[in-house]
């Protein structure tokens, strides 16, 4: 049996948005949740809300992931596949009990590469390397010591490509049912994006 989300943490710039589409393909009837588009949406109320450097700051950021997760599976059923950096331990209590309150069983990843190897990809990907990714790699280097690692399974991407990562997420969360993968098609090329 799937898991109903399957949640892609880690920081910013491991891949988490090129993995979770690769996921999307091998999981039958899944789909993906990017909740940062939750955080795009807040950001857009006009006046804005009270300044933050981080819209996972913002309370309702953390409400409308549970709300929107929940609402989508019971419109759809099936299974979420949710690319979302979350570093501060607290979100991550509010989000993850919010959704057993409403029985919603989630597998939680973290895509893990060493600090070394995360600065080179950051570095290479674009002509200018992102500021805000650059800023993260302490922060996730905190929370995978203090509590992070604790919490997920954790997938080492320092020597796999997007799809080996892929692969390996699925036949976990499989969790040894007799469920198989689906043959993948192409992936679709997913632009660079913050989270």
């Amino acid at each position: 049996m799937w898991p109903v989300i399957v949640w892609l943490n880690g920081t910013h710039g491991v891949g988490k948005t090129t993995t979770s589409v690769l996921v999307q393909q091998l999981i039958p009837a899944s789909r993906v949740f990017d909740a940062e588009k939750v955080g795009e949406t807040l950001m857009d109320i006009t006046p804005g809300l009270p300044a933050t450097d981080n819209f996972q700051h913002w309370p309702p950021w953390r409400q409308l992931v549970v709300e929107t997760a929940r609402r989508v599976l019971d419109y759809t059923g099936g299974t979420l596949v949710m690319p979302m950096t979350v570093l501060v331990e607290q979100y991550w209590r509010e989000i993850s009990t919010g959704l057993a309150q409403h029985d919603i069983p989630v597998r939680h990843f973290v895509l893990h590469a060493d600090e070394d190897t995360l600065r080179r990809r950051i570095e290479g990907e674009h002509p200018v390397p992102s500021p805000f990714r650059l800023k993260y790699l302490e922060p996730y280097a905190e929370a995978a010591r203090t509590w992070l690692h604790a919490e997920a399974e954790v997938v080492d991407t320092t020597h796999l490509t997007p799809a080996q990562a892929a692969l390996r997420i699925v036949l976990r969360a499989a969790g040894g049912s007799s469920a198989t993968p689906a043959t993948p098609s192409p992936p679709p090329p997913v632009p660079a994006r913050g989270n």
